[in-house]
């Protein structure tokens, strides 16, 4: 499915991504590079929470039903393509201490995701699995 995305670029500031068919759906990047791949990644991740909650997806907004909306006034609008989830979600349960839960929200409250969806996205940016490219480690060798 394609989704409308709105570009944001203030003097000065990263660019910034928003989706008008899911209010509260936003990321950003240093370049338009890095900021067209989060938006992908930013809006695949809040579907999937959204599946998740057992909430209905919307049907993706044509440019026509949008064009009094003032939140694509001095916007790009570019179209975002996302993959239906196949897999099914799980429920997991993890034990972290207070203030650690408490900075993991902050951060993904900035990131504009979920709880969930900025766990496993930096736990995926950590560990690269198949298909994602490592980054190159130093590994340590003790002195014999």
């Amino acid at each position: 499915m394609d989704y409308i995305a709105y570009l944001h670029k203030d003097k000065g500031s990263d660019f910034g991504v928003s989706f008008p068919d899911f209010p509260g759906c936003i990321t950003a990047g240093k370049t338009l590079e890095e900021a067209h791949r989060m938006a992908a990644e930013a809006l695949g991740l809040h579907i999937a929470g959204m599946v998740e909650d057992g909430e209905e997806i919307p049907a993706p907004s044509t440019l026509d039903a949008l064009a009094e909306d003032p939140a694509r006034k001095d916007a790009v609008a570019f179209l975002v393509h996302v993959e239906p989830e196949t897999e099914r979600t799980v429920r997991i349960n993890i034990t972290a201490r207070e203030k650690q839960l408490e900075e993991i929200d902050k951060l993904a409250n900035k990131a504009g995701l979920t709880r969930s969806a900025y766990m496993v996205q930096s736990a995926l940016h950590r560990n690269p699995g198949p298909g994602r490219h490592a980054a190159k480690r130093k590994t340590r060798h003790a002195a014999g």
